[in-house]
């Protein structure tokens, strides 16, 4: 990549949170953790759009003896309290409460949606509305709203993201005719999935997707084939956007000896080519408790996208990259380099790639296209 073709958009120090939904009810003072992991989109006017994800944090989370965690309700936002002697306060992302038959943990940030307009090449920021941010709404988000991924299809725009709850951690769809004004059609995926993006168009008339289900036990490969076994990215289809249908192929897997062997789950939408379907995906090599997160791509078949045609997962697409956080390195907290990308445009030549750098900023990247050659 050439000089100006890799840097960081927006922010923590460009959220303006005296204009956050959660003044509306919390006067406390809090700060921005991190805003990050943005959807990407290009709207009617040519402009583009990120959907950045902001994580608010409470300055003092511990008040006496117990650390609060910021919680959605129908009447606001509220702090619950945690008693210290229950917790392990060893990540600043989140705590763990001790005992109890199964893990459970709390989030120190509550994160909400900001829409950010950049001009069409995404060079500099035109807009930030926060007359149009995303926020929860049920229970089914009482913690939070997490990494939106964008695609547009037929004309309509459909957004996923992650919403958090002590019920369940699923897949919630918001779908828009103008990629401004939202509306939310509840959950999509009931499981543990924080992955789940659509492709940008359908295949033979159906919506296809790709999903990252978690859970706690994964059975082990024989020995002498080439997968790590774990998280992994599976596909699935539907006729709608709501009724989804997993592929009985297997997805992507992490293979033994790659630079992903760890896990791998979805970054960008996938976008068709006359190749086949582009589909930027992240993978993590282990590496103290967070793991190294780098983005890798690969080719899917036009017609039947979970047949894999090519899978780039030794060299990265793109890596973190330590001195684009230089201006801000004083926020930082990931102990280990994560780059986590979740948006894709074309450019004409080149594509624009929006990450998240270090769980923190947000980052553009343009690649020529035929780097994917």
């Amino acid at each position: 990549m050439q000089d100006g073709d890799d840097y960081l958009i927006f922010t923590p120090n460009d959220v303006d949170l005296a204009r956050s939904p959660l003044r509306r009810s919390i006067g406390e003072e809090t700060f921005v953790l991190g805003a990050f992991n943005p959807g990407l989109t290009r709207l009617p006017d040519g402009n583009l759009l990120l959907m950045v994800r902001v994580a608010e944090a409470l300055v003092h989370p511990v008040e006496e003896d117990a650390v609060r965690a910021i919680r959605w309700t129908e009447e606001g936002y509220t702090l619950d309290r945690h008693r210290l002697e229950n917790v392990d306060m060893g990540d600043p992302r989140f705590f763990t409460i001790k005992g109890g038959p199964f893990p459970q943990i709390g989030l120190t940030s509550l994160s909400w949606l900001l829409p950010v307009e950049l001009d069409p090449q995404a060079r500099e920021v035109r807009a930030v509305h926060y007359d149009r941010a995303v926020e929860p709404s049920s229970p089914l988000a009482m913690y939070g709203l997490e990494d939106p991924r964008i695609s547009h299809i037929e004309g309509r725009w459909y957004m996923t993201v992650c919403s958090a709850s002590a019920e369940r951690h699923a897949t919630m769809l918001y779908i828009s005719d103008d990629a401004v004004n939202w509306r939310c059609q509840g959950l999509v995926l009931d499981h543990q999935n924080k992955d789940m993006l659509l492709f940008e168009g359908k295949v033979d008339g159906l919506f296809f997707a790709a999903t990252r289900p978690l859970g706690e036990n994964y059975l082990a490969y024989p020995c002498d084939e080439p997968f790590a076994g774990g998280p992994s990215i599976q596909f699935a289809q539907s006729p709608d956007a709501l009724h989804w249908k997993p592929c009985d192929r297997p997805g992507i897997r992490a293979r033994r000896g790659s630079s992903s062997a760890h896990k791998v789950g979805g970054g960008a939408p996938p976008i068709r080519t006359d190749k086949g379907w582009i589909f930027l995906y992240h993978g993590v090599e282990p590496a103290e408790a967070v793991g190294v997160y780098r983005t890798f791509w690969a080719l899917l078949d036009a017609h039947e996208p979970a047949r894999v045609l090519r899978l780039e997962d030794q060299l990265p697409l793109i890596e973190a990259s330590p001195d684009i956080l230089d201006p801000i390195i004083e926020r930082a907290y990931m102990p280990t380099p994560v780059v986590f990308s979740t948006g894709i445009i074309d450019a004409g030549d080149h594509y624009i790639v929006a990450s998240g750098e270090g769980d923190l900023a947000c980052r553009i990247t343009h690649i020529p296209k035929d780097r994917f050659a």
